[in-house]
């Protein structure tokens, strides 16, 4: 059978792969079996997710649509035909949350004394509080706009939450527009917890918007205030800088962050209860159509309720905590420099502890042995002990590099203030390669022994970020083998200096070799199959997109190697279709931990070649930035990967989920026999026991 990877029988659409990722993690929320307050954050999440959906693939579509009207996406749709699919099944999803929300998540929380009371019920005690609260912390900081010639449709923050207010009468000076704006502001939060006494209950709420609404009033003195309805617009938030006269990247994406909160809107949340006028007066303020009026049935902001298990202390209504483990060789030897010199050290998150990758870095700052340290920044939080660690080595005189990415979405911000820290404490600070992502996770280490230098290093699938680790499942491998060492030293030196890529000993480098070995190593296993010889494929990503793997891997299906795919988000691919991918299985797990690892695993005639890596299988890892896949050379790590991160996620029955062939996932159920969570297999096995 001839085809190609473009095919729309063939390719599956990005957007609507997302949106389905969405539904298996609003699946968690609706899952009873989960913690209540679990649940809670679970519905939040996928407002989050749906925010940055909208703010970056909804804007690229509506981008297209507007320059590139006739373009083909790789699955045979153009960008308006993607849109309209993609909007249908968005409204769905946020209607499905709603329903959620308000007809089984609220009423639960209730039963366990977690209340968000509604203007309707409100006690006259109640009421009385909610006055003075509105009169003591929340009227002093508004500012009402009244809509005349003077006073046009004013600029709305990204993700703002906002009030449309609709007067009747004339106020002082004689003006009667009959519209009004109010904007909340970012500084207070989206809901208050009464007091014991005057809720009733043991943790009572309110919301910042019901409290408005209830004196809205006393914002316009003397007019008769005919409705207040909340309403939150959604604006495109991806940046971009200028090519032309570019001479420093750090001041003109400074330049682009102060802009973000106003570019183009793509999504306008609105109460339901708003009159039809008043939607239409906004949608038309901000240019967009009916399609991308989302009227919602709650608050528009459902990302705020977030914080509501931190202010809620029921243990029992969360997830157990754990306590990360600690490699036996580490518990043995406090020294990371001789730990690692024993031999290779496989860290796995969050199952297995952070903390000795910080004690390394610490360690080296401290080491008058230590001569020089060398590290990538992609995500690193606004605290971080590692950047810390990375001034004091410098501070003592030690020669210290960090190639900071500027360009890190959502991060911008965070990454530039560490860049002018770091400086100021004497490190070089370099931005990678311009145009090129730096999304590999290195840590380099140059120390003096025995009269000569000795390279350690540290390389992962997951950032140096110290909240992320907690939460993305990812291995990090601690390495003194020579040949690894000397290549992630190369790699610094082409993000460092200037020359041509080299041949590495083994890594594999995007946007140079990573791609090419992928397929070569796919077209091993097609030889194998082709032989006879048993031919099979693991492989564990976030995302699998890029046209010539998929294209690759369909030709290995057909040649009869046994391919199965872990993809814990988008996956382009379509198993299932007869003569072209029967031999394919692609699986998702969702569950309490954010699946992050790429682990890509290779049958090769039973050498079982593994390699973990920075990159998923998507065009912009594999041809538009900085990307690493290294392999696990040491047996003993090589057989922990493959229990740990493959054999789990595919025998599990309980956070499991199988592609169809049309892009829909059906979740995989014991069916009354052995339950297998491959979540809470790993926390079993790999974090540290309780203490009596």
């Amino acid at each position: 059978m001839s085809y190609k990877p473009a095919d729309n029988q063939l390719m599956l659409n990005r957007e609507m792969g997302l949106l389905e990722f969405n539904r298996r993690v609003l699946a968690q929320a609706e899952d009873a079996s989960n913690p209540l307050l679990e649940r809670l954050k679970f519905l939040c999440i996928v407002s989050s997710n749906l925010d940055e959906f909208f703010e970056v693939r909804v804007a690229w579509l509506k981008e297209n649509m507007r320059h590139n009207p006739a373009r083909l996406l790789p699955e045979g749709m153009t960008p308006l035909q993607a849109f309209e699919l993609v909007a249908r099944e968005a409204h769905d999803l946020v209607d499905r949350q709603y329903d959620l929300l308000l007809e089984v998540m609220l009423p639960a929380l209730a039963k366990e004394g977690i209340h968000f009371f509604r203007r309707s019920v409100w006690t006259d005690e109640q009421r009385e509080w909610v006055r003075d609260f509105f009169f003591r912390e929340l009227m002093p900081i508004l500012t009402p706009i009244g809509l005349d010639p003077s006073h046009p449709f004013p600029r709305v923050l990204n993700k703002s939450l906002n009030f449309i207010v609709e007067l009747e009468g004339n106020d002082a000076f004689g003006r009667s527009s009959g519209i009004a704006i109010v904007q909340a502001p970012r500084i207070l939060p989206r809901f208050v917890k009464m007091p014991a006494d005057i809720s009733g209950v043991e943790h009572g709420f309110v919301f910042l918007s019901s409290i408005l609404h209830a004196h809205v009033d006393e914002l316009f003195s003397g007019m008769h205030v005919l409705g207040c309805y909340q309403f939150r617009v959604t604006r495109d938030s991806d940046l971009s800088v200028d090519d032309d006269d570019l001479k420093d990247l750090r001041a003109a994406l400074k330049g682009e962050l102060s802009q973000r909160s106003y570019g183009d809107a793509v999504r306008l949340e609105v109460a339901d209860n708003c009159p039809k006028h008043l939607q239409h007066f906004l949608r038309d303020q901000f240019g967009l159509q009916d399609v991308d009026l989302y009227r919602v049935n709650g608050p528009v902001n459902l990302v705020r309720l977030m914080q509501v298990p931190d202010q809620v202390d029921r243990s029992d209504l969360k997830f157990e905590p754990f306590m990360p483990g600690v490699p036996a060789e580490l518990r043995k030897q406090p020294d990371m420099f001789a730990a690692i010199r024993h031999g290779d050290i496989l860290l796995h998150h969050p199952y297995q502890s952070f903390t000795p990758v910080i004690d390394l870095l610490q360690q080296a700052a401290r080491d008058p042995q230590v001569v020089a340290i060398k590290m990538t920044v992609y995500r690193t939080g606004t605290e971080s002990a590692l950047m810390e660690a990375l001034c004091d080595a410098a501070g003592r005189g030690k020669e210290v590099t960090a190639v900071v990415e500027l360009m890190a979405r959502f991060d911008e911000e965070a990454n530039i203030n560490w860049a002018a820290k770091l400086e100021l404490a004497g490190v070089h600070v370099v931005y990678g390669v311009y145009g090129y992502k730096t999304h590999a996770k290195m840590l380099l280490i140059v120390r003096r022994e025995e009269g000569k230098l000795r390279r350690y290093a540290h390389v992962g699938t997951g950032n140096y970020h110290p909240r992320t680790t907690k939460l993305y499942t990812d291995f990090g491998l601690m390495t003194v083998n020579e040949e690894i060492v000397s290549d992630v030293n190369d790699v610094f030196m082409q993000l460092t200096g200037l020359g041509l890529a080299g041949d590495h000993h083994q890594l594999w480098q995007a946007p140079f070799t990573l791609q090419p070995n992928i397929l070569k190593y796919i077209d091993k296993e097609i030889v194998h199959a082709k032989a006879g010889r048993k031919a099979v494929i693991i492989a564990k990503m976030n995302a699998l997109l890029e046209p010539t793997v998929i294209d690759k891997l369909y030709q290995a299906s057909q040649a009869g190697v046994t391919i199965h795919l872990i993809v814990r988000g988008v996956c382009a691919l379509r198993p299932g279709i007869p003569g072209v991918s029967d031999n394919i299985r692609v699986r998702s797990v969702v569950g309490r931990l954010l699946e992050h690892h790429r682990v890509f695993y290779f049958y090769n005639g039973g050498a079982e070649d593994v390699y973990l890596s920075s990159a998923d299988w998507m065009g912009r890892n594999l041809f538009r930035r900085i990307e690493i896949a290294f392999p696990v050379l040491d047996l003993k790590v090589k057989r922990r990967v493959i229990r740990e991160s493959l054999r789990p996620g595919l025998v599990d029955n309980t956070q499991a989920w199988e592609m169809q062939s049309d892009g829909r996932y059906r979740r995989k159920t014991s069916r009354g026999g052995k339950v297998r969570s491959s979540q809470a297999t790993l926390l079993a096995e790999l974090t540290a026991k309780p203490r009596n």
